[in-house]
């Protein structure tokens, strides 16, 4: 079987997108638009684990590195509910880089596994995401423009991905992405809860 190699990604999060939409819509007709609802356990232990749970799968996945400014994630573990205590334990946890609290399952169901693993864990919240994405090709690379609700709170994002990291700052070029923060799921909704502070040039404007 053919490596599959991580792909690199550029994202920005904004209260709209003007400009940066237009282009994207001139050069990429939307190919598609999905919607979908997500749990992000947020860790005040790490930044480099990236845990969301969507239709009773949980996918972790980890950073890698960044090249010309922009990051590359590989999967780290993907696992379904209910969910043994010891994949909890061995997989998981580890991944927050937060004490673990007693387990006193041997399964639990994704209900549980919030309100009485996460809820309670001072260092850890379950935080809801509601993404309304729509799909673009550009300069061949996946392109997304998407609405996204983070408890209920509403901002925008656009990204760009591909394994050519030239393919990709080239497409930043082309539909004016070049002046913006590339922020990641993980800060950005740190950002909206309160788990990390706003930069002085935030995802809610263009790069100073």
């Amino acid at each position: 079987m053919a490596e599959i190699k991580p792909r690199f990604e550029f994202r920005a999060f904004a209260q709209n997108f003007g400009i940066v939409e237009q282009k994207m819509r001139a050069l990429g007709p939307v190919e598609q638009i999905r919607e979908s609802l997500e749990i992000y356990i947020m860790s005040a232990g790490n930044n480099e684990n990236n845990c969301k749970i969507r239709n009773n799968l949980m996918d972790i996945k980890v950073f890698v590195q960044n090249q010309k400014g922009l990051e590359q994630w590989n999967p780290r573990m993907k696992g379904e509910f209910p969910m043994s205590v010891e994949v909890i334990r061995k997989e998981v946890f580890p991944a927050f880089g937060v004490t673990m609290p007693d387990l006193k399952r041997d399964v639990y169901t994704l209900s549980q596994y919030i309100d009485e693993i996460i809820k309670p864990h001072p260092d850890l919240a379950a935080v809801n995401v509601f993404k309304r994405r729509m799909g673009f090709t550009i300069n061949g690379c996946i392109a997304e423009l998407a609405d996204v609700y983070i408890n209920g709170a509403k901002i925008m994002t656009a990204n760009l991905e591909s394994v050519d990291i030239d393919a990709i700052l080239a497409a930043k070029k082309m539909v004016a992405l070049s002046d913006y923060e590339n922020v990641n799921y993980l800060l950005a909704i740190k950002r909206v809860i309160g788990m990390e502070p706003l930069a002085e040039s935030s995802f809610y404007r263009v790069k100073l």
